[in-house]
């Protein structure tokens, strides 16, 4: 099982950036396939961004192009950079593992 602990999120303003660190405890972590979630008010929690075990990408179509997903398996940390923030961007935003495993959640506020 792997442990996932989210930081980083905030008030940023529209155009902004933030980078949210996921940390990881377990030694799966290396071979785990990871995302990042994120769930507005009122709607579904949706898929932002994943990456494989392997380093390979994928993003929602909302996303491409601002957000970049990357991992470093050394410090067993996959972190989220999002640019170019928009208001509709204003979630709270999810670690999650292909084990089953979530973190507890980050609000990110983009607003002016």
């Amino acid at each position: 099982q792997v442990q996932l602990v989210e930081s980083g999120g905030g008030w940023v303003q529209p155009g902004g950036s933030r980078r949210l660190p996921c940390t990881a405890s377990g030694s799966i972590f290396s071979i785990a396939d990871m995302d990042w979630y994120r769930q507005a008010p009122g709607k579904q929690r949706e898929l932002v961004a994943t990456i494989t075990s392997g380093g390979r990408t994928n993003y929602a179509d909302s996303v491409k192009g601002r957000f970049t997903i990357s991992r470093d398996n050394a410090k067993r940390t996959v972190a989220l950079h999002m640019n170019s923030l928009k208001p509709e961007d204003t979630a709270v935003y999810y670690c999650h593992a292909d084990c089953g495993s979530w973190g507890q959640g980050t609000q990110v506020t983009v607003s002016s």
